[in-house]
């Protein structure tokens, strides 16, 4: 472990990204424990954006551009977008606090912050919405949670993650091929350019590799294979009860890559979308806001 560098290029409330998760989870799961895996979280929704000038047209644009990504991910979107993010550095900076925790934890508060847009219709785009979706996760302390995400320390190390996805590498600078997201890195308000999320990069002892947009498992596979041979163990699914106690919060998508069996377990809580059901594990319902304590509010 440490010899190979796995770098996420993300944002909590990306739609392309959210619908990678099926593949991301299960590339995660067959390189655990053998690499470093490290997100940088790259601010889609920035302070200095334009606000709009019509934000009810805004939402309903995005909206149909959701549900257009949807139709390729097969990813959930929500029955209804209140309206688009105003920022992403609310909920970079909790997802960035929550690494402080633990992996799992922050795997788990990451999935909450993605739910937020993309189930609820309600983006975590505040500090109070941020935390709110995130608690009840298991193994998380909130109140320190709240601290860390407030301090000098985590606030650094974001926008030292914004940074460096404005230094994306020579290759997605032009990239052309037959996927809905290619990943060519996308041009700045100041003629910069920054990584399309998501992209990953592999580093490790034969140089590195990118693969960046919406790309199926055998592409990133193959990246690892390329950079360090023999590394990649490939896991065996899961059986459908094992798999929702692990991740607590299934899509259809990721079901069907990470298990195998019958579906649904028989407590398994569903949770209707706009495109087909997330599966929750009961103990997760019981705290999830999507059933456990409704959408939260903005102050």
């Amino acid at each position: 472990m440490g010899a190979v560098e796995v770098v996420e290029y993300t944002d909590p409330l990306c739609p392309w990204a959210w619908g990678s998760e099926p593949v991301f989870r299960r590339l995660r799961a067959a390189l655990a424990g053998r690499v470093r895996w490290r997100r940088a979280y790259c601010i889609l929704f920035d302070h200095d954006d334009d606000p709009a000038p019509d934000p009810a047209a805004e939402t309903a644009w995005y909206a149909r551009y959701v549900e257009d990504i949807s139709a390729h991910t097969r990813a959930p979107r929500a029955l209804r977008l209140s309206r688009v993010a105003a920022s992403s550095w609310p909920s970079s900076l909790v997802a960035k606090a929550a690494e402080l925790q633990g992996d799992d934890v922050a795997d788990r508060v990451l999935r909450r912050l993605r739910e937020t847009v993309f189930v609820l219709g309600e983006p975590a785009d505040t500090r109070l919405l941020a935390l709110s979706a995130v608690t009840g996760t298991p193994g998380l302390d909130v109140e320190r949670l709240a601290t860390d995400a407030a301090s000098a320390v985590v606030l650094e190390r974001v926008r030292a993650d914004r940074a460096e996805a404005r230094r994306p590498v020579d290759e997605v600078l032009s990239v052309h091929d037959g996927s809905p997201h290619p990943g060519t890195a996308k041009e700045t308000a100041d003629g910069q350019f920054r990584y399309a999320l998501p992209t990953v990069l592999v580093r490790g002892p034969a140089g590195y590799r990118v693969v960046p947009g919406w790309r199926a498992y055998e592409e990133y596979a193959s990246a690892v294979d390329e950079v360090c041979p023999g590394l990649l163990s490939d896991p065996v699914a899961s059986a459908p009860a094992e798999a929702l106690a692990r991740y607590r919060s299934l899509t259809d998508p990721e079901r069907r890559l990470l298990t195998h069996g019958p579906w649904p377990p028989a407590d398994a809580v569903r949770v209707e979308t706009g495109n087909g059901p997330l599966w929750l594990h009961p103990e997760e319902a019981a705290v999830h806001p999507a059933v456990g304590r409704g959408t939260p509010s903005a102050p």
